[in-house]
């Protein structure tokens, strides 16, 4: 007798900005005092795909459900979607940062992924994140294909994890 099939499939959970969005050529708005967060965010039409980040995703929606998982704040819902369509991404669920949520990358995503049942994998380029994950026990494939240069993956860090933005 073979084993029963599961009714549903497990779920690659798969991070947006620096896996599969290459979000470099607008870290230099995170470099100003005060940080320009608009420009930021209203760079996301124009990020290039990772073609890394693509091609894990596309093989991960083989066997698994995908759960686009991002700090991106709720507000940029409708840029992200079409951003994930445009770039004939797998289709799967977005889960994004609440409105008014502060909390570091590492706190918040842990949260997200814990409201989430039959996670087999975290796909994220943040290293806090990653360790945090895999401290509560989610296996993580970490997303190292579009490290920036020195400052600027360090801008992008401090916003996801002490300012808590994206």
């Amino acid at each position: 007798m073979s084993d029963p099939v599961p009714d549903t499939l497990p779920i690659a959970v798969i991070d947006l900005d620096g896996t599969v969005a290459d979000v470099r050529h607008r870290l230099h708005h995170l470099q100003r005092r005060p940080k320009d967060w608009d420009a930021f965010f209203a760079g996301i039409a124009d990020d290039p795909p990772l073609a890394e980040g693509l091609a894990v995703a596309r093989t991960l929606a083989d066997e698994h459900e995908l759960v686009y998982l991002t700090g991106r704040p709720e507000r940029y819902r409708k840029a992200t979607l079409e951003w994930l369509r445009r770039h004939e991404l797998p289709p799967g669920r977005l889960m994004m940062r609440r409105g008014g949520d502060r909390r570091p990358a590492r706190v918040a995503k842990l949260a997200m992924l814990r409201s989430l049942d039959g996670v087999a994998v975290l796909v994220d380029d943040d290293a806090d994140v990653c360790t945090a994950a895999r401290a509560a026990g989610f296996p993580v494939l970490v997303a190292d294909w579009a490290r920036a240069p020195g400052d600027e993956q360090q801008e992008l860090l401090t916003a996801q994890e002490r300012e808590s933005r994206t």
